[in-house]
């Protein structure tokens, strides 16, 4: 079988459950993960053999990408401010929303007024690591900074772990319920605190992807409908009595919750409130400031 056909082979079956544009988005990244080569080297070598084994990974592939599998589960691999991180069902595949949420975290501190912003004295709290992505940008973009990163997970937290390794970033990580209230006071006084915690209620379930649903944790996922806020509201406690004088808050929110979120936060004494607007056009992200 060649390259060309392969890739036409792959195109046709992820056809007959995705839409219009993702079959080649997603044949494009097995099919380079599989050749090593970049979409240009494909069509210039599209007559070459794939070998037995590179046949054999195309099979298994294609039949846990038809179970809706998501390719970076598949390949074990996705791709997040310019790096590659490890990931499997035990963490949330990174999003460009996030990034978006760590470039405003890194724009607010370089042009922030702090003496040691940017420096070894400017500390960095990240709640919910997952695949470690947050903290290891963070990292990459402010080197000087000491940043810690917590999760209740023990298996999310050996990916970030491994990620941390693979990328060279020092980061502290911490294993923890942020929940427990007790747990919360092993934590560092920060100067900023980012997160993307759990915020979908239960109730979005079945509006939601079936690769979705099927295969991302849904301790990272999921909060009680009857509860949908119960981690910025320990976040904020947290915040209220740890974060330093004019420490600032960035958090990742549900469309439906950001302005939820934001009175709480006002009501809790953050001042600068200030909603964020993904790329998509909705209400994605919150910064707050304490000044105590």
């Amino acid at each position: 079988m060649t390259i060309h056909e392969a890739q036409q082979q792959l195109l046709l079956k992820l056809g007959s459950i995705y839409g219009d544009r993702e079959p080649a988005a997603i044949a494009d990244l097995v099919m380079e993960y599989i050749t090593g080569w970049r979409k240009i080297d494909r069509i210039i070598n599209k007559n070459d053999i794939l070998s037995l084994q590179q046949q054999e990974l195309l099979e298994k592939y294609s039949a846990e990408l038809l179970e809706h599998k998501p390719v970076q589960y598949v390949l074990h691999e996705a791709w997040f401010g310019g790096m590659k991180f490890y990931v499997d069902e035990n963490v949330l595949i990174p999003r460009p929303e996030t990034e978006e949420l760590v470039e405003w975290v890194v724009e607010e501190t370089r042009s922030s007024s702090w003496p040691n912003a940017g420096q070894e004295l400017l500390t960095i709290l990240d709640i919910g690591t997952g695949s470690g992505c947050i903290p290891i940008a963070l990292k990459k973009k402010l080197p000087g900074a000491r940043i810690f990163s917590c999760d209740v997970s023990e298996a999310a937290l050996n990916i970030a772990k491994r990620n941390a390794r693979e990328n060279s970033a020092d980061i502290h990580f911490l294993h923890l319920d942020f929940l427990n209230n007790s747990s919360r006071a092993l934590l560092p006084q920060p100067d900023i605190i980012v997160s993307n915690p759990p915020y979908v209620p239960i109730g979005d379930k079945a509006a939601m992807m079936q690769n979705v649903v099927a295969y991302e944790p849904h301790l990272a996922l999921f909060v009680e409908d009857s509860n949908p806020l119960i981690f910025y509201d320990a976040i904020a406690c947290f915040a209220t009595e740890k974060l330093s004088t004019n420490g600032k808050l960035f958090i990742e929110t549900h469309e439906n919750q950001a302005r939820n979120v934001k009175q709480m936060l006002a009501e809790k004494g953050f001042q600068q409130v200030e909603i964020k607007k993904d790329m998509q056009g909705r209400d994605r992200m919150i910064k707050a400031t304490m000044l105590l």
